[in-house]
């Protein structure tokens, strides 16, 4: 009966250090979380099968002022008017600022830089430092009165802001901004 009872008691313990052993080892793998701890969560935005487009170059002009790419895909100046500048948080006039097309938000890593063909936000950045203001706009396209973003909405030659409206509604209202 004793021999039996330690039998009892061994198995135990190996199905117990077995247990812990493989619900360790999945946790590193990363199994049910899309990979390894600190790695690849598998939560991609697309990237389409073609080559990145080159970066905006040039003025692109809207009713509420101008973006200015010089084609190094990061800095461009800004000279938005006092109204537009005042909805997205930014000073007015011209600015020299630093901008990414990002991914919509992605759990757990949140917004990631991406190809403007396929982006969902813009982010600029005026300043430097303690002085700098930055911005996540929501961009897209405009079309028979909805608003769409994703996949090629983002051209080289039109960015489309989606801003709230200066009536306080809470409602968005496109501004477009056209390589001229």
């Amino acid at each position: 009966m004793r021999k039996n009872k330690n039998r009892k008691e061994s198995c135990r313990r190996v199905f117990a250090i077995l247990f812990v052993s493989i619900a360790f080892m999945l946790t590193l793998s990363g199994c049910g979380n899309g990979g390894p701890i600190g790695g690849d969560t598998g939560n991609r935005p697309y990237e389409p099968d073609t080559p990145a487009p080159a970066p905006h170059d040039g003025k692109f002009v809207s009713d509420f002022g101008t973006m200015t790419f010089n084609g190094d895909g990061k800095t461009v100046i800004i000279d938005f008017d006092k109204e537009l500048a005042g909805r997205l948080g930014l000073p007015d006039g011209e600015q020299q600022a630093q901008y990414e097309f990002r991914s919509g938000y992605m759990s757990p890593v949140g917004y990631v830089d991406v190809r403007y063909d396929v982006a969902m936000t813009f982010r600029i950045t005026v300043g430097s430092g303690d002085d700098s203001v930055t911005v996540m706009v929501e961009i897209g396209k405009y079309e028979d009165g909805n608003f769409y973003t994703g996949t090629d909405c983002t051209t080289a030659e039109r960015i489309t802001f989606f801003v709230d409206k200066a009536d306080g509604s809470g409602d968005c209202e496109p501004v477009d901004f056209l390589k001229s």
